[in-house]
């Protein structure tokens, strides 16, 4: 097992979120946080940041910003609800952007449609005000070790 992956199940034993988010560069650098939002059921936030705008005239979150949400909240998602010996790789992800994302937090569900022993599909959806209404949906195929 990888010394990531052993910081990663001592955090998650501990229920230290905002220590997993730490310990990826790339979700801590967006500002993404979580917690438990049920059996096996994770709630990810991204908090509006002004840095986080792509189109200053509407104003919107930048497509890039909340495909990476949608992405690290995947991962983590399965590294959560699986325990593995190493991290989970990105096969194949797609985007359904469906609105604009308002300068507002951002709020991302994940739901494991179908895991085998080596790979597991996962649907991804982010809403802001209305979970209704998404404003991207994206669909990941991930490799598992």
């Amino acid at each position: 097992m990888s010394a990531f992956m052993q910081s990663f199940l001592a955090l998650r034993e501990r229920k230290d979120y905002a220590g997993i988010i730490d310990s990826i560069p790339y979700a801590r650098l967006m500002g993404v946080e979580f917690e438990e939002s049920g059996e096996d059921s994770l709630l990810f936030r991204l908090p509006y940041y002004e840095r986080n705008i792509g189109n200053t005239l509407l104003p919107a979150l930048h497509g890039g910003l909340i495909g990476g949400f949608l992405e690290n909240a995947g991962l983590i998602h399965l590294m959560w609800v699986r325990a593995t010996l190493e991290p989970p790789k990105v096969v194949d992800i797609s985007f359904d952007y469906l609105r604009s994302g308002r300068p507002q937090t951002l709020y991302a569900q994940c739901q494991l449609t179908k895991q085998g022993k080596r790979v597991a599909n996962m649907l991804i959806e982010c809403w802001q005000n209305d979970r209704a209404k998404p404003v991207a949906v994206a669909r990941a195929h991930f490799l598992l070790s």
